[in-house]
């Protein structure tokens, strides 16, 4: 595990680079480990099973990761990538914010 990381899961985050980009979605796995995200609705590949009566046709669709450096917080107001930062609140607290609008984000 190396750097820091900003993004979490619940995010909604774009892609930046690769096939998939200028796709954004919501982070849905997040493996810290091999620094790679799953996005609800992105890099969807086909996984082949042996049929069951749960699956009768032995095909399953699932979001494949992706690393994360190929990834940026949508920043909600301006609606394009942005970096992530950190402030401390009057409380003590610390916050994460948007570099490019500066609004705090709630979680």
């Amino acid at each position: 595990m190396t750097g820091k990381w900003r993004i979490k899961r619940g995010d909604e985050v774009i892609v930046t680079s690769g096939k998939n980009k200028g796709l954004s979605g919501k982070i849905m796995r997040v493996d810290k480990l091999k620094e790679r995200v799953a996005i609800q609705g992105v890099n969807v590949v086909k996984r082949h099973l042996k049929p069951s009566a749960a699956n009768p046709e032995g095909l399953i669709t699932k979001e494949a990761t992706i690393h994360r450096s190929n990834v940026a917080y949508l920043d909600p107001k301006t609606k394009s990538a942005t970096r992530l930062g950190y402030k401390i609140d009057k409380d003590g607290s610390k916050k994460r914010f948007c570099k490019k609008s500066g609004d705090l984000i709630t979680e």
